[in-house]
C-alpha cells in the first residue's frame, strides 16, 4: 500500500529548472487577505476594516449523497479587498491559456487618466478550467518583480469558475512606467490531463489621496543589491514555497534517515527560511506550512474551499534597516535565502526576493552602523520511537536581534529588529504509510522598535501556524483524511509606551473527506465535509464570515461581527 498512498500524497506543486508548476487551492469571487501596508510591513497582518462589506447566509441546495461531476466554484472566506470610493483605471495585466510550460511574456503599460500616484491598486486573477487536471503553481512579474503568486484548483470535469484579489500598492513604485510582464502557471496537458488554464489578471487604480508606499521596489541582480545612497527603511519580501513535485512539499512530514519513511531530510522536518546581507545573517523566519489542493493525499478536501493562503502566496517579510548604514555605500552586497533542514543538493524550495525601501528625500547620502547583532543557538532536537506506530518527536526553534541605526536628515534613527521562532511536531505512522499523522505548531515571534523620530514605535507580531491531520488507508482501500489547519496573527502597535493599535487574525480550515482509492475517478463514492471561518477584529472593526460545504456543496455561508 505504501507507493498507492505515497503517490497520492506527492499529488501537487511541481518546480522544475526554476520553472513553477504544482499545486493549489482556489480562491473564490471573494477571496485573499489584504496585505500590511509598508508602513507596518513587518505586522504580517493588515488591521481589519470597518467596511468588509457583509455577507448574508445562503441557503443552498441539498447536498447529493457522494460528490457528483461537478461542485460549487471554489471561494474562500477571506475578506475582500476593499476599494475606494473614487475614481478608477484598469488595465490587463496578463490574459492567456497555459497548457505547457511556457511563460506568457507582454508589456504593461500605466493607465491613462488616474495620475501616477494612487490611493490603491487592486490586482484581480479571474480564472477558469475543466476537465481533469492537477493543482498548479503560478507566479506573475513585472518588470522583474514578483507581485503574485498563487495555485490552482482542481476542476470537475463540467468546469470550474475562480477569482482572486490583492492588494498591490505597495508596489506603486513598479506601476508608474511601462514594464515587461511575465506569467507562468506550468502545466501539463495530454490524452489524460485535459485541463487547460484560462486566466486573465487586471490592475485596477484608484484616484484619491496617494498611499504612502515605497520610494522604490528592487530586486536582485545576479544575487546582489544595490540601494540608493539615502535608504532610510529597507525590507525584503520572499515569496517562499516548498513544492517539487517531491518531498519538500511535504516538508513538514520528512523523517531523519534512520526512521522508515518514504520522505528524508536528514535534520528532520524542522525549517527555517533565512536572509544573508554579505554572508551575515539578517532576518529568519518560519515558512508557512501551505497545503495544496491535492494535497494530503485527498482532493475533495479542497475543490470548493482551499487551505489558507493556498489562492494568494503571501511573502515573508524581513525588516533589513538595521543594515541600512552597510548597504548604503552605494555599492551591490550580496543578499542570499536559504533554507534550513533542506538537504544538501535538493532542490524544491523557490525564494524570489523583493527589496522595498523608503529614501530619505532631504539628504543625497545616509550613513549608519549594524550595532547589535546577536545570533542564538539553532535549536532541533528530533527523537524517533518505532512501534506498530511509529512517531517521531520534533522540537525546534531559533533567536536572532539586530538592531542598528541611521544618521537622516531628521536626526539618527535606531531600529531594533527581534524575532523567535519555535516549532513542535509529532509524526505517527505505521509500516506502510496506511495511517499517517502530524499534529505541528509554528510560532514566529516578531518585534520591531524604531527610535529617534518622534515618540518610540514597536510593532509586535505573533504568528501562529497549526496544522492537525490522520489520513487512513482501510483494507477495504477506502482512504480517508481529516485534517484542520490553522493561520494566526496578533499585531500590537505601541507609540510612546502605549497601545495605539491592534489586530488579530484566525483563519481556521477543517475537513474530512473519504472516497474509494485506486479505482476510476467515477467509482471513487466520494464523501466530504470541509469549512472555513475567517474571523479578523482589532481597533479597526470586525470581520467574521463562515463556509461549508457538504459532498461539493456549499451549506452554509454566513456572517457574523
Amino acid at each position: 500500500m505504501r507507493s498507492r498512498i505515497i503517490m497520492s500524497m506527492l499529488t501537487g506543486a511541481t518546480l522544475a529548472v526554476s520553472v513553477l508548476l504544482g499545486a493549489g487551492p482556489a480562491p473564490a469571487a471573494a477571496s485573499s487577505a489584504v496585505t500590511a501596508s509598508f508602513a507596518t510591513s513587518s505586522a504580517g497582518a493588515a488591521s481589519p476594516a470597518a467596511s468588509f462589506p457583509a455577507r448574508s447566509a445562503a441557503a443552498a441546495d441539498t447536498p447529493p449523497a457522494v460528490f457528483g461531476t461537478d461542485w460549487h466554484d471554489p471561494l474562500t472566506a477571506a475578506p475582500p479587498v476593499t476599494r475606494p470610493d473614487t475614481r478608477s483605471c484598469q488595465v490587463t495585466l496578463a490574459e492567456a491559456q497555459f497548457r505547457d510550460f511556457t511563460p506568457y511574456r507582454g508589456m504593461y503599460t500605466p493607465p491613462r487618466g488616474c495620475g501616477d500616484h494612487w490611493s490603491k491598486v487592486v490586482l484581480r486573477l479571474d480564472g477558469k478550467v475543466k476537465g481533469r487536471q492537477f493543482d498548479r503553481l503560478g507566479y506573475l512579474h513585472v518588470g522583474g518583480v514578483e507581485i503574485f503568486r498563487t495555485s490552482t484548483p482542481e476542476p470537475s470535469p463540467d468546469g470550474i469558475e475562480w477569482s482572486v484579489e490583492k492588494d498591490v500598492t505597495r508596489y506603486s513604485d513598479t506601476f508608474r512606467q511601462s514594464r515587461d510582464v511575465e506569467m507562468l502557471i506550468g502545466n501539463v496537458v495530454d490524452d489524460t490531463y485535459t485541463g487547460v488554464i484560462d486566466v486573465k489578471v487586471t490592475l485596477t487604480f484608484y484616484t484619491g489621496t496617494p498611499a504612502r508606499t515605497p520610494d522604490r521596489v528592487l530586486t536582485l541582480r545576479d544575487g546582489t543589491l544595490t540601494v540608493p545612497r539615502n535608504s532610510e527603511r529597507i525590507v525584503a519580501e520572499v515569496y517562499a514555497t516548498g513544492s517539487g513535485g517531491g518531498c519538500e512539499e511535504y516538508w513538514y512530514l520528512t523523517v531523519p534517515d534512520s526512521a522508515p519513511y518514504s520522505c528524508k531530510a536528514a535534520d528532520g522536518p524542522y525549517r527555517e527560511v533565512q536572509i544573508t546581507v554579505d554572508g551575515q545573517l539578517a532576518g529568519i523566519a518560519a515558512p508557512f506550512p501551505t497545503v495544496w489542493t491535492g494535497g494530503w493525499s485527498n482532493p475533495f478536501l479542497w475543490y470548493v474551499i482551499p487551505g489558507p493562503r493556498a489562492f494568494d502566496i503571501k511573502p515573508i517579510e524581513y525588516d533589513l534597516t538595521p543594515f541600512a548604514g552597510i548597504l548604503d555605500d552605494g555599492r551591490p552586497h550580496r543578499v542570499e535565502v536559504s533554507v534550513v533542514g533542506v538537504p544538501a543538493g535538493q532542490t524544491g524550495w523557490s525564494t524570489p526576493v523583493n527589496v522595498l525601501v523608503r529614501q530619505d528625500t532631504k539628504s543625497a547620502r545616509v550613513t549608519g552602523k549594524l550595532t547589535a547583532p546577536q545570533v542564538g543557538e539553532l535549536a532541533n532536537s528530533t527523537v524517533f520511537t518505532p512501534g506498530s506506530e511509529n512517531r517521531l518527536d520534533t522540537r525546534g526553534g531559533h533567536r536572532l536581534t539586530v538592531a542598528g541605526y541611521v544618521d537622516t536628515s531628521h536626526g539618527r534613527v535606531r531600529t531594533t529588529v527581534v524575532r523567535t521562532l519555535a516549532n513542535t511536531s509529532v509524526h505517527r505512522w505505521t509500516d506502510g504509510e496506511n495511517m499517517d499523522g502530524l499534529d505541528a505548531t509554528w510560532t514566529d515571534d516578531e518585534s520591531v522598535t524604531v527610535e529617534g523620530r518622534g515618540a518610540a514605535r514597536t510593532t509586535r507580531t505573533q504568528r501562529t501556524y497549526t496544522m492537525d491531520g490522520t489520513t487512513t488507508l482501510g483494507t477495504d482501500d477506502r482512504l480517508r483524511t481529516v485534517l484542520t489547519l490553522g493561520d494566526r496573527a496578533a499585531v500590537v502597535e505601541i507609540h510612546d509606551g502605549r497601545r495605539a493599535a491592534w489586530s488579530r487574525r484566525d483563519d481556521a480550515y477543517t475537513g474530512d473527506a473519504t472516497y474509494s482509492a485506486n479505482v476510476p475517478r467515477d467509482q471513487r463514492h466520494a464523501v466530504g465535509t470541509t469549512s472555513e471561518r475567517y474571523r479578523m477584529y482589532g481597533s479597526d472593526g470586525c470581520y467574521d464570515r463562515r463556509l461549508t460545504t457538504v459532498q461539493g456543496v456549499l451549506t452554509e455561508d454566513r456572517a457574523d461581527c
